[in-house]
């Protein structure tokens, strides 16, 4: 583990902007090498878009960090090539357990149907998938992909102009500026391009302080998500057990709000609480410790101009419910596309404000269902606490109840719901793949649905006539045309199709459903395109 948090994976070197004699321009730099920065520049390298990312540092982060990783941005990361990597090391896992003091109240299977690629999650720590990014990084560069990672590059300045945005960037040799015609902020929940701007969170801190301490230990727990209400071993708060590769345990313990911070990170002072839980004879060896408080916060905007925020820059949540990095990667994946297509002339770049009003929605969707979680886990009144364990006591025995204990809601993708870029629906249609949803997969010849459909606008159609090619406006629609001939397990069917003898689906390139129609129609089709570029 040492040896990868200490070797550096994108050191600090020379680059010919330093010398420029003008500030260079670049259409996109990126700030932040974390997943969701390294995510973005990947992705629009991907669609030939050259890209810059600038990063003070030039290592993975130290300590576990994320580690939960849902199915939706396990879907993005096989379209970003990193996909395999990070599930052949992970920890797969769909099952949950409940615990209320020292009884199992009751479990749940987040993936109960088959039919899917990918699991409903993985357990990785953060510096495995920033490790993965990075090599993803350096087989773009090797494939002459347009992409450049800069470490010990650290921004200081940030200045709009009329075109674009200016940047004062210092090194170990001193400052440079050059120039963005676009910025995205992926520089984390401190994020200095926010404070650079004068810009700030709306929201709720929770008074309330978790300990993580991540332990390697050979230990027979099962391969689950298991979650403590007042457990014997931390009596009147809560704690979440996580399996991690390379024996490593993700351990939450809730501390309470007046606390020393400082003084709870003491091995010493944690070793107690550890035996408690594991048991006085478990050897143990802690890895990683840190305290968090919960946060429910994001930016009122997530587009300033030609700067764009994602990930925790943009938005906070509290860690039960695996929602930060999760909901990053589908940042990037929303605002990548519509860049590409806004550089390339294809759209007005009034299109990102759609990135700022889908994104803001699934923020908020996240922070309502986060903010739930926290306020069943650590309830701040004693009817509060009465009802939280009435709730429990139900659940144990009565399957109605379990809905109502919140140890987390985890994350789901947002359905775009009411989005501007939505256009026509066939009610006659499944409900879980209308406009506005994300594609759900399904297994389709000798593969899977979300690996043909790939990362462009394409229309998919089952059992229903169309085009093989469209040009809408310079913007080229390819047709996925499957059959339920292709479908012996019925899941395509069921997903798309529901009770109609045929479909057509538009499709944007982060696999969103665009528009959708029981037979193909031309005309209606381009309009859908024209919508959802921005152009209606």
């Amino acid at each position: 583990m040492t040896k990868i948090f200490e070797t550096p994976l994108y050191p600090y070197r020379r680059v010919a902007d330093q010398d420029a004699a003008t500030p260079a321009r670049h259409p996109a730099v990126v700030l932040g090498a974390g997943p969701v920065g390294l995510a973005a520049a990947i992705d629009l390298a991907q669609a030939g878009v050259p890209v810059v990312v600038l990063d003070e540092n030039d290592k993975v982060s130290w300590g576990s960090r994320a580690i939960c990783f849902a199915k939706r941005p396990l879907e993005i990361l096989d379209r970003l090539g990193c996909g395999d990597a990070m599930v052949d090391k992970g920890v797969v896992w769909n099952v949950g357990k409940v615990f209320f003091d020292d009884r199992k109240v009751y479990d749940f299977n987040l993936l109960p149907e088959g039919g899917h690629k990918r699991p409903a999650f993985i357990n990785l720590q953060q510096y495995y998938l920033e490790e993965y990014l990075v090599d993803r990084v350096r087989e773009l560069e090797a494939e002459g992909k347009p992409i450049e990672l800069r470490g010990g590059n650290k921004v200081t300045a940030i200045d709009h102009e009329a075109a674009g945005v200016r940047l004062t960037v210092d090194t170990p040799e001193g400052p440079y500026s050059l120039n963005a015609d676009w910025l995205i902020a992926c520089d984390g929940a401190g994020s200095p391009t926010r404070a650079m701007l004068g810009l700030d969170f709306l929201g709720r801190v929770f008074e309330d302080n978790f300990l993580i301490a991540d332990v390697v230990m050979k230990a027979d727990f099962p391969t689950e998500r298991w979650f403590w209400f007042d457990p014997p071993f931390n009596k009147g708060q809560s704690a979440l057990l996580h399996k991690q590769p390379d024996d490593v345990w993700r351990i939450d313990l809730q501390l309470g709000w007046d606390i020393d911070r400082e003084a709870e990170k003491d091995p010493a002072r944690i070793a107690p609480k550890l035996k408690a839980m594991l048991g006085e004879d478990t050897a143990y060896e802690l890895e990683w410790v840190s305290i968090y408080t919960f946060q429910c916060r994001r930016m009122e905007r997530f587009r300033h101009g030609r700067v764009i925020f994602a990930g925790d820059a943009a938005h906070q949540v509290s860690p039960f419910g695996a929602r930060g990095a999760n909901s990053g990667f589908q940042d990037t994946d929303n605002l990548i596309w519509k860049l590409k297509l806004v550089l390339d002339g294809l759209a007005p770049d009034s299109l990102l404000d759609s990135y700022d009003a889908e994104r803001v929605f699934a923020a908020d969707e996240n922070i309502l269902n986060s903010s739930r979680s926290t306020d069943f886990i650590t309830p701040k009144s004693h009817a509060s606490r009465v009802f939280r364990d009435a709730v429990l006591d139900l659940a144990e025995q009565h399957a109605f109840a379990r809905p109502l204990v919140n140890s987390g809601r985890l994350s789901l993708p947002a359905v775009y719901d009411g989005s501007p870029l939505n256009g026509p629906d066939a009610a006659e249609l499944p409900a879980r793949t209308r406009p506005g949803a994300p594609a759900s997969d399904a297994p389709v010849g000798d593969g899977w649905l979300l690996d043909r459909l790939g990362g462009d606008f394409q229309l998919l159609t089952i059992d229903a006539e169309a085009p093989n090619k469209l040009d809408v406006g310079g913007i080229t629609v390819t047709r996925l045309a499957l059959s339920t001939n292709d479908d012996p397990s019925g899941a395509l069917a069921a997903r798309y199709l529901g009770g109609a003898q045929s479909a057509v689906y538009l499709m944007r390139p982060d696999q969103h459903v665009a528009a959708r129609w029981t037979t193909f129609d031309a005309d209606a089709v381009a309009q859908a395109v024209r919508t959802a570029t921005g152009q209606a």
